[in-house]
């Protein structure tokens, strides 16, 4: 399955997504950054997209740029989070629980794992990056704040 349909909580905001396939099919991962824990409460749990998701009617999407580089996409009405996307338009990510079927997601990665508070951890062993070893993959070695 290849492209997704997905939704905001209240319907505001519907769109479709065509997610990143890899071998062992769509990749969820985990962003346990500072600013994804003072956003939703927790860790976000992401999918990777291939290109920009296609909004049905993106009068109702917010855009909050979050960083120099990123930006934070939501649904004005309900509030909902829904995509992160880096302002040159090479990366895009939908939030895990927008999309309308997960049925052949595997959770794959951590990220930021050096901010993660002790209070909760995942079962299961899987990739785990550093919030340095992110931002050397998003910046190509170079220093920026976790956006």
């Amino acid at each position: 399955m290849a492209e997704r349909t997905g939704q905001c909580q209240c319907g505001a905001v519907k769109f479709k997504a065509a997610p990143k396939i890899e071998q062992d099919g769509v990749h969820v991962d985990a962003c346990h950054c500072s600013m994804c824990q003072r956003r939703i409460g927790g860790p976000l749990m992401a999918i990777n997209l291939t290109t920009a998701p296609v909004i049905e009617d993106d009068s109702q999407l917010g855009v909050y740029a979050s960083s120099d580089w990123a930006e934070r996409l939501f649904c004005k009405t309900c509030g909902s989070n829904l995509f992160y996307r880096l302002r040159d338009g090479s990366h895009h990510s939908v939030h895990a629980g927008a999309l309308d079927d997960l049925s052949d997601v595997n959770f794959t990665m951590e990220i930021f794992i050096d901010e993660k508070p002790d209070y909760y951890a995942f079962a299961g062993d899987r990739k785990k990056l550093t919030g340095p070893e992110v931002m050397a993959m998003f910046t190509g070695g170079q220093e920026d704040n976790n956006g």
